[in-house]
């Protein structure tokens, strides 16, 4: 009977997470089960692995988010959310990272070796589509996507933001990770539930050299998915003297759906008369 139910779950994520894509393309995803006895054993190990490879106090925050064994778990996290020119519907494989990001106008895509733009017409898309392609995922999937490969941990003295104290934990990358390696986050925790409330971050596709410009994200609306807990919304600040001051705008996410199923090469292939977008 447990089988029976946690089968029946996953196809009801499976298609509610099949509908939100749907919107703008037809693609058909495939579908992955584990038994729940697998699932815990993977956790175990996962939790086991994760203590040994992170400080501890980023351990503990994976933890108040659902723990890296269940985030492992896990193969796809599709969202939609409203960008610059409307809806958009975020599509991304957990494992490889391949994406595909879709608009009424244009579709963005990353095969796995090459970043994609489609557009209905020309100059549909306004921006830099390969710097946006796993953009918003990366801010979406804090603060698991700090647990990838490549990176560089450092406590950091409490921080006072907004009127409050946080942990802090600063991140940067080995060279040659990602098409930004001199790109900096600060991870601020709070002290009393261990999640995360705020992120720091530097910017530097451009100019490809680390920067003092730290721009502030507040993670306050949480909510439990699959498992995991994820962001509801995100709201970026204003700043002043290197500090967050008051709001500036809200991002919120919606169908949000993070699975174990596998999704198929075609869905994220460059379609015919789209463009490769070189750095």
């Amino acid at each position: 009977m447990k089988k029976l139910l946690s089968i029946a779950v996953l196809l009801v994520l499976f298609v509610a997470c099949k509908d939100a894509v749907k919107e703008t393309t037809e693609e058909v995803h495939g579908k992955e089960n584990a038994s729940e006895q697998s699932t815990e054993a993977t956790m175990d190990s996962s939790e086991e692995n994760m203590a040994m490879s992170y400080p501890s106090e980023l351990t503990n925050v994976f933890k108040a988010h659902g723990g890296m064994g269940t985030w492992n778990k896990m193969n796809n996290l599709c969202f939609e959310m409203n960008g610059k020119s409307g809806k958009e519907v975020h599509t991304t494989t957990l494992k490889d990272r391949r994406s595909k990001i879709e608009n009424d106008n244009w579709s963005i895509g990353y095969d796995g070796s090459d970043v994609w733009l489609q557009e209905k017409e020309e100059n549909a898309y306004e921006g830099n589509a390969r710097f946006y392609h796993n953009l918003m995922f990366y801010f979406y999937a804090m603060p698991f996507v700090l647990g990838d490969e490549g990176i560089n941990y450092e406590i950091v003295q409490p921080t006072e933001l907004d009127g409050e104290i946080y942990n802090a934990i600063k991140i940067s990358y080995n060279a040659g990770i990602g098409d930004s390696p001199k790109d900096e986050y600060i991870l601020f925790i709070n002290p009393d539930t261990d999640t995360m409330e705020w992120l720091g971050y530097t910017v530097t596709f451009k100019e490809n050299q680390r920067s003092d410009n730290w721009k502030f994200i507040k993670y306050d609306q949480w909510e439990k998915v699959n498992g995991l807990l994820l962001p509801k919304k995100l709201t970026w600040y204003n700043v002043k003297d290197g500090k967050p001051t008051n709001e500036r705008n809200d991002l919120l996410f919606n169908k949000i759906i993070v699975t174990e199923t596998q999704l198929e090469d075609s869905v994220f292939a460059k379609p015919e008369g789209a463009n490769v977008v070189n750095r």
